[in-house]
C-alpha cells in the first residue's frame, strides 16, 4: 500500500554537480538567449562552488567575439543562431574559464526577431567536455521565457548526457603508476 507520498526526482543541477566533484571537473556557461538562466540554475545545486567557474552573457555579436573568441567570419557566414557559433561558444568558454566543461546557448526566443530560415524557436546548444564538441540544434514552442526555460533544460540535459557518457577515465592500476 502506498503511502501517498510521490518520490521526487533530485534536479539535474544537482545531479551534474556531484558528477563534476566525483570526476574533478570543472565547468562553465555561455549564454545568448537564455542570459543567465543556465548559470542561475546550475548555482540552485549545493556545492556547486567548487566546481562552476565562471559564466558568460554574450548577447551581442561583440560580446560573442570579444569574451569567446567566436570569428567573426562565423558570425558573417553563419549567423549568430547557428551550430557554428554555438560551437565556438561553447569551446571559447570552456578555454576562457580554463574548464574542462561548458554549455553554449544561442537562440531566437522572441516573440520578434525570426525568420523563415531561423524561426523564432529556433535553439542552438552546445557542449565541450575535454576538447570534444557536441551541438543539438532545437525547436521550442511558446513564449519568450518557455523557450528559454525550455532551452536550459535541454542545455543542462546534453551536459548531463555527456559527463554520463565520459569514459576516459579509467582506473589507475599498480602497473600504471
Amino acid at each position: 500500500m502506498s503511502s501517498g507520498r510521490r518520490i521526487e526526482e533530485e534536479p539535474i543541477e544537482k545531479k551534474i554537480a556531484r558528477i563534476l566533484k566525483y570526476k574533478n571537473l570543472s565547468v562553465t556557461v555561455a549564454e545568448s538567449c537564455t542570459g543567465g538562466l543556465v548559470a542561475g540554475t546550475l548555482v540552485n545545486a549545493d556545492g556547486i562552488s567548487e566546481v562552476f567557474k565562471e559564466g558568460f552573457v554574450t548577447y551581442s555579436n561583440d560580446a560573442k567575439i570579444r569574451l569567446l573568441g567566436v570569428s567573426e567570419d562565423t558570425l558573417n557566414t553563419y549567423g549568430a543562431v547557428s551550430r557554428q557559433t554555438a560551437k565556438e561558444m561553447a569551446e571559447g568558454a570552456a578555454k576562457q574559464a580554463c574548464a574542462e566543461a561548458a554549455v553554449s546557448t544561442t537562440g531566437i526566443a522572441g516573440p520578434d526577431g525570426g525568420t523563415k530560415d531561423k524561426p523564432v524557436g529556433l535553439v542552438f546548444v552546445g557542449c565541450t567536455l575535454k576538447g570534444h564538441t557536441v551541438v543539438k540544434r532545437c525547436f521550442f514552442g511558446g513564449d519568450r521565457q518557455t523557450i528559454r526555460y525550455r532551452a536550459v533544460r535541454e542545455a543542462l540535459s546534453l551536459l548531463y548526457c555527456q559527463l554520463l557518457a565520459d569514459d576516459s577515465e579509467k582506473p589507475v592500476t599498480e602497473d600504471e603508476e
